[in-house]
């Protein structure tokens, strides 16, 4: 066995049914010690009960996975929970439980921190919400993480939580700040075309593959930022696809020779007010 989903629906919960037991009765499995990616799903009423019943299950028992390398915190569907009502908490602990973990994903964003952010060995980190508070931005960016190599954040809308604005997000992006680093996924944001202004001349592109700034609002002037850049042409695949540029904007990003994802436009909107990130809810 490689990889376990662990999730507990309302019926199962209300019947006594508790993350901190199913963790523990999957430790004490036969294929606990070859289990490479674990994923821990809906932990009972996510809307009501945090992820900290599960994060503390799984430092207790973390001689008992000393495969792990994958593991994703909040894995589910909007029938389950929305992404916005998802109360997580610090999943620090993890870190140092799991020396050898090389991808950390997070889905919902209400009371998550990552306080003490430190890890020699992490490759992936992802971060999916409707709103991304500035404290775990502030997180992120006072991390030390020498080997990461994909950075994703689904920064979302302050009507969900993100409280924060391109000051924030600028510390992501110093020089130096993840030297590893080849992907950087800044998307899913309301402000999405202050961050592309941002990214256009940074000079972290230099260093990366991949620029995804997908899912957000993006418009013209935004994109009009990435066309003028030198930095972007060395990049092998820049993502913005779920946007609102025009068709003529699309046209030229198209024809510019640059390795770019323009596909589902949404409805072209001047307001501001009438352009939404893709996942808000």
């Amino acid at each position: 066995m490689t990889a376990v989903k662990l999730s507990i629906d309302y019926d199962a919960f209300e019947e006594g049914k508790r993350m901190e037991t199913e963790i523990e009765r999957l430790s004490s499995s036969p294929e606990a010690a070859t289990l490479t990616s674990l994923t821990i799903g809906d932990w009972g009423q996510a809307y009501e009960q945090s992820s900290e019943v599960a994060v503390e299950a799984l430092v207790k028992h973390k001689a008992s996975f000393p495969a792990l390398r994958k593991l994703f915190i909040g894995d589910m569907s909007y029938e389950e929970c929305e992404i916005s009502w998802i109360n997580q908490t610090d999943l620090s602990p993890l870190l140092p439980a799991y020396p050898e973990l090389q991808s950390l994903t997070a889905q919902g964003g209400t009371d998550l921190r990552l306080s003490q952010l430190q890890h020699d060995k992490l490759e992936e980190l992802i971060i999916i919400t409707g709103g991304l508070s500035k404290a775990v931005l502030a997180d992120i960016a006072a991390s030390r993480l020498p080997n990461l190599r994909k950075l994703e954040l689904y920064l979302g809308v302050d009507n969900y939580g993100f409280d924060g604005g391109l000051e924030d997000i600028l510390p992501l992006i110093e020089p130096g700040k993840f030297p590893k680093l080849t992907y950087l996924g800044l998307k899913n944001s309301e402000i999405q075309d202050e961050i592309a202004a941002a990214l256009a001349d940074a000079p972290i592109l230099d260093q990366l593959d991949t620029l995804d700034m997908s899912l957000g609002t993006l418009s013209d002037e935004g994109a009009e930022a990435i066309l003028a850049s030198e930095r972007v042409k060395g990049l092998k695949h820049i993502n913005l696809s779920y946007h609102y540029m025009s068709d003529e904007m699309m046209d030229r990003l198209k024809n510019s020779g640059l390795p770019v994802d323009v596909s589902d436009q949404q409805d072209s909107a001047d307001d501001d007010d009438w352009r939404y990130p893709s996942i808000t809810e």
